[in-house]
């Protein structure tokens, strides 16, 4: 399916502004072959953890996914808000992104409206949409379509927003107009690396998952949190920000989101370990309805308040 270059691109980027997506750039397929020699050494290392998806092929090749494919629309929410967490030691910690309602649920609908929308131009077209939901490489091509570019932390900045934004993107068969590659802005800093408390960041541009906060807060499914990462959790129960909230790119640039899903859900901002150390599943459940953090269950929500407690403990 080809399309004069161009009139789609325009069209496509117009309907998307209108729908609320906060950046909108556009990546060739083509030309991609170090990202994928990138992942494969990451994987190597063992840095992904026990996350085997990570290791799906289809994030290194991404014609397994659709073989058509010509073109990736990729996008961002922004979903800053201007809440600030209390210093003291016996509030619990959550990362921002999960403050209100669940991106996915926010991000899939408008995702899902452009690609209905975009498969409706002509009966060739096809189109497929992913946020965080395949095996998608979402920072490598939103940096391909000129977003911006994936810092030493990890994470992808915007020169508009800094790093608190969701990335999406649709796969089509459609020839477009292809937007630049960002160029990375990281220069000389290196603060995310220096703040991290566990050294997860064990070079710039690679992060060891086996010993990232996140990950153990998020992904990480044992009864028992690893002894090293205990004595630096410094309050998270759900994520950690704090790589992000040390970038200069986020202290300057963060702008309040105009989505009002993303406000915050009572009690996200300064819950206290101590409740959540002893947090029954129905509360839990009630607590966390349409949120992203029922990806940590209640039994992994009292473990990591737990832990953060015993921490604190320790160093009384």
């Amino acid at each position: 399916m080809n399309r004069s270059p161009g009139t789609s691109s325009s069209e496509i980027k117009k309907k998307a502004r209108e729908l609320g997506f906060h950046s909108i750039g556009i990546a060739a397929v083509e030309g991609v072959d170090a990202m994928a020699q990138r992942m494969q050494v990451w994987l190597t290392l063992g840095y992904h953890a026990d996350m085997e998806w990570m290791a799906k092929p289809q994030r290194q090749n991404i014609r397994l996914l659709m073989p058509e494919v010509r073109s990736l629309i990729c996008m961002t929410l922004n979903y800053y808000t201007k809440e600030q967490r209390p210093e003291s030691e016996e509030y619990a910690k959550i990362a921002r992104y999960a403050w209100g309602r669940d991106y996915h649920k926010v991000m899939h609908k408008k995702l899902k409206t452009l690609t209905t929308w975009i498969q409706g131009l002509d009966e060739g077209i096809q189109a497929r949409y992913y946020s965080d939901t395949g095996p998608v490489q979402d920072k490598v091509w939103a940096q391909q379509a000129g977003i911006g570019w994936i810092a030493k932390n990890g994470n992808l900045i915007t020169r508009e927003y800094g790093s608190w934004i969701f990335l999406g993107e649709i796969l089509t068969n459609l020839d477009l107009e292809y937007d630049h590659p960002h160029a990375e802005h990281c220069g000389t800093c290196t603060r995310c690396i220096e703040a991290c408390p566990t050294g997860a960041i064990t070079q710039p541009f690679v992060v060891d998952a086996n010993r990232c906060i996140a990950y153990h807060t998020i992904e990480n499914r044992d009864e028992n949190l690893p002894k090293s990462v205990i004595p630096h959790m410094q309050g998270w129960v759900a994520g950690c920000d704090i790589c992000q909230d040390v970038c200069p790119w986020n202290q300057r640039f963060a702008q309040e989101t105009d989505i009002a899903e993303f406000k915050p859900y009572s009690g996200n901002v300064a819950p206290k370990l101590v409740e959540l150390a002893e947090i029954s599943n129905e509360e839990w459940n009630q607590r966390f309805p349409a949120s992203a953090l029922r990806r940590i269950k209640p039994k992994m929500l009292r473990r990591n308040a737990r832990a953060n407690l015993d921490a604190f403990r320790a160093k009384e």
